[in-house]
């Protein structure tokens, strides 16, 4: 077979491959807070949204909302959900994250900074995949201990 061949197969096999792994994740997209659904313990940061997208055979995290005390925050995780830790940039409460995925709606979500553990929790996603729940509890930096539900709609 001819290289003019083997490449544009290749590319629509990479394609496809990236198509079905979209597809089959549900985590996907553009998700924004609902305040109104959420209990947010005040004075926390808050991540009024979170955008997810393939990158290659990994997930891409990006967080915009507010810090604790309601100025921009930024930070961003690139990993999978298999309950590795993944390093994550722009968030000084935390320098990795590991999602393991429990089921197809539900994973478990592990926030460490210098190697401990500060947030566990849960994100569970309706059967409809047009909500997400985050459920965390841990430690502030300050030594207060927080409990918070946030809910996002899928934009």
């Amino acid at each position: 077979m001819k290289l003019r061949n083997v490449v544009p197969i290749l590319v629509l096999l990479f394609a496809g491959a990236m198509m079905s792994f979209a597809a089959t994740n549900s985590n996907l997209g553009t998700w924004k807070l609902n305040e109104a659904k959420s209990k947010l313990v005040p004075g926390t940061p808050k991540n009024l949204t979170v955008v997810y997208a393939a990158a290659g055979d990994m997930i891409k995290g990006t967080i915009d909302g507010l810090d604790g005390e309601g100025k921009p925050a930024h930070n961003e995780w690139t990993g999978k959900f298999d309950g590795k830790d993944y390093p994550v940039t722009g968030d000084p409460s935390s320098d990795s994250r590991a999602f393991k995925s429990v089921d197809d709606h539900t994973w478990d979500l592990t926030v460490k900074k210098g190697g401990k553990v500060t947030m566990t929790g849960k994100v569970v996603m309706a059967a409809d995949g047009k909500t997400r729940t985050v459920t965390i509890s841990g430690t502030t930096a300050a030594g207060k201990k927080i409990e918070s539900t946030a809910v996002y709609d899928k934009q």
